[in-house]
């Protein structure tokens, strides 16, 4: 092979390799730490009644499908026996993100009845009692409820915000645990925070089960607005509930929480059908609450009710004092490494450290953009797959000089075994490493959390390894042998790391 092609495959792999560092660099990237690095919440969260293996990994799915659309970067999510695991890295707005998976509960749509006043207690009057109910609705409301609100099944868990109207004690009599499945058939009365109004509710009409996907998006107009598709099935339970309720708000009730009442409005004069998909919009709607909303029309139905069981803030310092000694221990072992290297292998133990340097710098341009395109986090289980990588690609390094020692020793020159090592040697590398990567493949494909992490970094140092081998250490070994300069060097000569003498016979 030609000196130029060489040179040039040594040239731009090395360009590629520290300009992708740099370009990270300058563009503020760096590679996003997981829970143990960077700190986060720990939620545990329990089925509210015994369930199968199929049901808990569906909520499991939902769960990760919702975090992740709030941007959480690489959660861990899992089961923890008959449990639910959810760790989150790097969070910022850890109500936010605690407030949405505690939203457990089925998803309704049902028609605004009427609105009733917010309760306001009565002034206190030596000896009064307080007023026990609080008063009959509106005469808006259909008749059927006219008696009064106490008469509704009603949830007031979590229901409302800290800004949220005085407790209602006509409802103190009724169960505070979110609504269960045959609350779909029964009216309800629940606060709606963006009105500052008591809503009466019908029953639900649809269910979170009609919807395919939602999604926020910009209108024509410039506004934020959430766009839905409905399931084959879904869709004509859909138009019915709009036709009934023309012109009427339709509540969005999850967890006893009314999300959004938005008005129906097909567009058209007589309502014939919304075709499978319908838009939500408001003046009042901006970018964080269209996309909050998508994400409760996307992933608001579980399979099952769950109950926070604990919720734990997980402090970086350990995981990082634990980084900092394992760096430190991975240091001194490389620093020994390259050391023995360089005495063992003269001039061919700075290919390694140079090899080494190449790699390092093309794993963190790599990582840190699949960070900030991707979700990827580095934990300490990605750091130890890494520290692992190092051994292998070491190792790579040493069958190539073995490999050139065999042929010097056999009477051939440098030059010729430089050239002829390679390939023989490169066969032997391959297979090792595909050894490797096979194994983290399947673990990867077949575990969870931290083992996950270890499995992806181990396969992505082990891949590099062997793009490093043929377009880096090949050529520049080949380079150095057909230079006299550098194989007859008295300190750091090729030749010297190479003509190591035979091992002495024995007497059999």
């Amino acid at each position: 092979m030609k000196a130029n092609r060489l040179l040039v495959s040594v040239i731009v792999f090395t360009a590629i390799s520290f300009g992708a560092m740099v370009g990270t660099l300058s563009a503020g990237l760096a590679p996003k730490l997981g829970l143990d690095l960077a700190g986060g919440i720990s939620v545990v969260l329990k089925p509210a009644h015994k369930v199968n293996s199929s049901v808990l990994t569906e909520a499991i799915n939902i769960i990760r499908n919702r975090v992740t659309g709030l941007g959480v970067t690489q959660p861990n999510i899992g089961s923890q026996g008959s449990d639910i695991l959810v760790e989150l890295p790097g969070i910022k707005n850890r109500a936010k993100v605690i407030h949405i998976i505690g939203e457990t509960a089925q998803l309704f749509f049902r028609p605004v009845l009427c609105a009733a006043p917010v309760y306001s207690p009565p002034a206190k009057k030596a000896g009064a009692k307080p007023a026990a109910s609080p008063g009959p609705l509106p005469s808006s409301c259909p008749s059927t409820y006219q008696d009064s609100a106490a008469n509704l099944k009603v949830n007031t868990a979590n229901s409302t915000p800290t800004s949220s109207p005085p407790p209602d004690p006509a409802l103190a009599a009724y169960p505070t645990t979110p609504p269960s499945q045959d609350v779909a058939s029964k009216p309800v009365l629940l606060y709606y925070p963006a009105f500052h109004q008591r809503y009466l509710l019908g029953p639900a009409g649809v269910t979170g089960n009609a919807l395919k996907s939602a999604t926020a998006q910009l209108s024509s107009g410039g506004s934020w607005e959430v766009a839905f598709k409905l399931t084959g099935s879904g869709s004509p339970k859909w138009d019915a509930l709009a036709k009934a309720n023309f012109h009427q708000m339709v509540a969005v009730d999850l967890d006893g929480k009314i999300q959004s009442a938005p008005l129906i409005q097909p567009g058209q004069a007589a309502f014939t059908s919304f075709n499978g998909s319908g838009v939500i919009n408001g003046t009042n709607f901006t970018q964080a609450t269209a996309k909050s909303l998508a994400l409760v029309l996307q992933y608001g139905a579980l399979p099952v009710r769950l109950v926070r069981q604990t919720v734990q803030s997980v402090s970086p310092t350990l995981g990082k004092s634990s980084l900092i000694a394992g760096l430190a221990a991975g240091l001194v072992g490389l620093l020994l490494v390259m050391l023995y290297m360089i005495f063992y292998y003269r001039g061919l133990g700075v290919v390694v450290i140079l090899g080494l340097a190449t790699t390092a710098a093309l794993l963190w341009a790599i990582i840190s953009l699949l960070g900030h395109t991707s979700g990827l986090t580095l934990d300490l289980s990605g750091v130890v797959g890494m520290v692992v990588s190092v051994g292998i690609t070491v190792d790579s390094y040493v069958v190539y000089f073995e490999r050139l020692k065999d042929e010097v020793r056999a009477g051939r020159s440098v030059r010729s075994s430089v050239d002829r090592g390679f390939a023989r040697a490169y066969r032997t590398v391959v297979a090792a490493d595909l050894v490797s990567l096979i194994g983290a493949v399947l673990l990867y494909l077949l575990s969870i959390g931290p083992v996950k992490g270890f499995a992806f970094f181990l396969g992505l140092s082990t891949v590099l390894d062997l793009i490093s081998a043929f377009f880096f250490t090949r050529p520049f070994v080949i380079l150095l042998g057909r230079s006299p300069r550098f194989t007859q060097a008295r300190m750091l000569g090729v030749a010297s790391g190479l003509a190591a003498a035979p091992a002495p016979e024995g007497i059999a």
